[in-house]
């Protein structure tokens, strides 16, 4: 299953539930792959792949340079894989214009993909090309929301994106659910936005929440998921818990049209 995690906003912890529910569902058992898709490389720095250490990337597997194994790199985690992310990448939606099938490049790219039981694409904070590319290879879209005051705020926009998506581009394309991040328990306004979007949005939003949790920020920077950084967090236990409620989802056959 490919799964695009998208938001347009930024700081919501696109990235933070990238790599961490792909090392949860890794740490079951899973054989899963991580795509970089924002230029920043911020999941690939989480994964440990350092800069010198990124070439070929998703960058040359979208201009056609590069096949989709010659991208895979190897992480610490095992049964876990990446395909990085460079500055080059930010180039990438102008070049791609002109191309044929612009919107279809990185679907094209993965049919020769090794096979894996998850990939999962960190979409950048924006809904453009790239993340168009994110939707159109992808079976369900995960939107994580951060609980502060405007976590609604362009929500639909992304809503409305993934169902023009899904009704010209990618008619498989499903919203798999919304995963509320970043929540403090102990702040009311964190608890009241929780409650709205759960009233606004009813089933659609995840029962697992990700708390506001120092190791997950500090991770990064060690180059490791705070699964591995830190498995006794409540942070990474968040994830763990995640990946169990979005596997029993799954299986379930309950991933929601957006």
């Amino acid at each position: 299953m490919i799964i695009a995690i998208a938001n347009q906003k930024g700081g919501v912890g696109k990235t933070t539930t990238a790599v961490n529910l792909a090392t949860a569902l890794a740490a079951i058992g899973k054989r899963v792959l991580v795509i970089d898709s924002d230029p920043q490389g911020n999941a690939s720095t989480g994964l440990g792949v350092g800069r010198r250490d990124r070439e070929p990337s998703l960058y040359q597997l979208l201009i056609g340079e590069a096949a989709a194994a010659e991208t895979i790199k190897p992480t610490a985690v095992p049964g876990l894989s990446l395909i990085p992310a460079t500055s080059a990448l930010s180039g990438a939606e102008v070049e791609l214009v002109s191309t044929d099938r612009r919107t279809h490049r990185l679907a094209d790219a993965l049919t020769t993909l090794p096979r894996h039981d998850f990939v999962l694409i960190d979409c950048p904070p924006s809904l453009g090309l790239l993340t168009v590319n994110a939707l159109v290879a992808a079976d369900s879209v995960l939107v994580p929301l951060q609980s502060e005051f405007f976590a609604l705020e362009g929500l639909s926009q992304l809503l409305s994106t993934i169902d023009r998506v899904k009704a010209g581009l990618n008619r498989r394309l499903e919203l798999l659910g919304i995963v509320l991040t970043m929540v403090d328990r102990r702040n009311r306004l964190s608890d009241q936005v929780c409650d709205d979007v759960r009233a606004v949005m009813g089933a659609k939003v995840l029962q697992t929440m990700v708390p506001r949790n120092i190791r997950l920020s500090e991770a990064p920077s060690h180059g490791l998921p705070a699964l591995i950084y830190d498995s006794r967090c409540v942070g990474s236990e968040a994830y763990v818990a995640l990946a169990r409620e979005l596997l029993g989802r799954i299986d379930a056959g309950l991933a929601l049209a957006g």
